[in-house]
């Protein structure tokens, strides 16, 4: 069994209200970080190796150690909880049975960073989240855990939580900010950096829910301790957002440096395939970023075990490896189309994009439509090879990486499933109408 750091008490009745929080050690940590320096705080979390859980995996201490101070000039923290990344619900899995958790270390980074006021920016599809938040905050400032003289310690601090709109591209930190600000939520060129101008152009930390609930151990233990979890430079435990073709989904804490079999196969974890059908391929950190098929997600290129890890799943490249990202796991058995799940991606992705930048905006809608024409029987070889260039001309040329998230999961599902690319163009015959899928993939006929 192992280690639990953020799940440990999410089971325990009443664990939401403010009481039975505080009755399982809630709090204590504030208290604590309240006592001591607030570099010593952010000297912790650097020692701790915790990386950013959001997607991109940069060391959360050496962002906090970025955020300018000028004198006179407000600073903030904000959390990222506008979790939109397909095949991730971990933050909202959290959030909903754990709000006291992130509230401590709301108040624990903001203490740290010197913020006097912060937000929690949230998905506006999760609007019953939002209102299990705002009670926890209400708790909090009727316990004087939240507002002026916090524990008697003379430190004011106000956390207030906004509701998005619902848009994908929120989740890239300064869309989130321009949002936040009232405004349309547009990417904004980079540098400067939020570190140095963010939300009404003062210093920002942007943080993901899972990172700043993880402070809390790490003030509570210490660095040190955190650092001995995990392998390597993947520190600590993670939340997977395990999902698809599974007998067990749901929201798993693991200590990284799983192997990947044992994740989806054991018992303590997903149980395996669903109906025992074969594994076909793994997206493992959301939907950004590239498939692997079975026998490339489970071992590496040496015959090694592949890892739960920041490490061991890049090892490869993009050509033999793929990201941990956001920790979105989505496992699809034998009978999965790739064709049609790239549709579905690059369908969301054409939506959510946008617009700014031409190459994603434009090149979205070319792979959509070009998807679309191979799905229904009327592509050819050529139409494959279109989609590999037009993906190649967005991968690396637009503002924030949504363009990125798009030519990904092309380039690798071309990568390592082109031939069934190629049934569907050489074989239309096979594929008469919307549920083609089942026909290619010899499923029985009476789902057809």
């Amino acid at each position: 069994m192992g280690k639990k750091l953020l799940t440990q008490h999410i089971n325990v009745p009443g664990i939401r209200n403010l009481d039975t929080y505080r009755a399982h050690g809630g709090y204590e940590t504030l208290k604590k970080a309240l006592g001591m320096k607030t570099d010593d705080i952010v000297e912790e979390v650097k020692k701790s190796g915790l990386r950013g859980r959001g997607g991109a995996g940069f060391p959360t201490g050496m962002k906090w150690g970025f955020l300018a101070k000028p004198e006179g000039v407000p600073r903030y923290l904000v959390c990222n909880a506008d979790e939109s990344e397909p095949g991730t619900f971990k933050d909202r899995y959290m959030m909903e049975r754990l709000p006291h958790l992130l509230i401590e270390g709301m108040a624990i980074g903001s203490y740290a960073l010197g913020a006097r006021t912060s937000y929690i920016y949230i998905r506006g599809e999760l609007l019953y989240v939002f209102h299990i938040l705002q009670a926890a905050i209400d708790e909090a400032y009727a316990a004087g855990l939240l507002g002026k003289n916090i524990l008697g310690t003379g430190w004011d601090f106000d956390l207030h939580v906004h509701c998005g709109g619902g848009a994908y591209i929120c989740g890239e930190e300064t869309a989130l900010i321009e949002s936040l600000e009232g405004k349309r939520g547009n990417p904004r060129i980079k540098p400067p950096f939020p570190a140095i101008k963010g939300l009404y152009d003062c210093p920002t930390v942007v943080n993901n829910v899972e990172s700043i609930m993880a402070v809390v151990p790490i003030i509570r233990d210490g660095g040190d301790a955190y650092a001995q979890i995990g392998v390597g430079k993947s520190t600590g435990t993670k939340l997977i957002s395990a999902c698809g073709h599974l007998k067990k989904p749901g929201v798993y804490e693991i200590e990284l440096g799983v192997p990947v079999e044992e994740f989806i196969y054991s018992d303590e974890y997903c149980g395996g395939i669903r109906n025992d059908k074969k594994l076909k391929a793994v997206v493992a950190g959301g939907s950004s970023v590239p498939i692997l098929p079975a026998e490339m997600i489970l071992k590496l290129a040496n015959g090694e075990p592949r890892l739960m890890s920041y490490e061991s799943l890049a090892e490869g490249g993009f050509a033999g490896g793929t990201m941990l990202g956001s920790g979105g796991f989505i496992a699809m058995d034998e009978d999965t189309s790739i064709v049609k799940n790239l549709w579905t991606f690059t369908r969301f992705y054409h939506h959510e994009s946008c617009g700014q930048c031409s190459p994603c905006r434009e090149g979205t809608g070319w792979m959509e439509k070009l998807l679309h024409k191979i799905l229904h029987g009327h592509g050819t070889l050529a139409d494959v090879d279109l989609l590999w260039e037009i993906q190649s001309k967005i991968e690396g040329k637009t503002i924030c990486p949504l363009g990125d998230a798009a030519a990904w999961p092309v380039a690798s599902a071309i990568r390592h499933f082109r031939a069934e690319f190629e049934e569907y163009v050489k074989n239309p015959q096979n594929i008469p109408h919307d549920h083609h899928y089942y026909r290619v993939n010899n499923i029985s006929p009476e789902f057809a």
